[in-house]
């Protein structure tokens, strides 16, 4: 099993994906079918996310699985004591937010301001 990793970032938000595939490519590969899939979808996806909309195209069209989509265990860890607690897959997607919307941030922390200080 092979991963390959899709991302779309702008100023403020990065997001990414994995996707796996039985058959190994090379990055010019991987680009040449991202870049096809792409065109496919530019103006008429329904996916929340351009990324998501190329990986559903992918799998549709060279058999590449989204990796979340095959997840069996999760795990919410924290630096806290005892907060760091087995999340049911099929609950992740109701954890309570603002919106109802659940989306990963990645933030670059100078390492003085970490609070685990790695």
């Amino acid at each position: 099993m092979y991963f390959y990793e899709l991302s779309e970032s702008d100023d403020e938000l990065f997001a990414n994906l994995l996707l796996a595939h039985d058959s190994e490519y090379d990055e010019d590969e991987f680009l040449e079918l991202v870049l096809e899939a792409r065109e496919a979808v530019l103006n008429s996806f329904e996916e929340d996310s351009l990324i998501e909309a190329i990986a559903a195209e992918l799998g549709r069209r060279h058999s590449f699985v989204h990796v979340e989509d095959n997840l069996r265990a999760a795990v919410r860890v924290s630096g806290e004591e005892g907060e760091t607690a087995v999340t049911a897959v099929d609950e992740r997607a109701a954890l309570p937010t603002e919106e109802d919307d659940y989306r990963t941030m990645l933030i670059e922390v100078e390492a003085e301001d970490r609070p685990y200080r790695d």
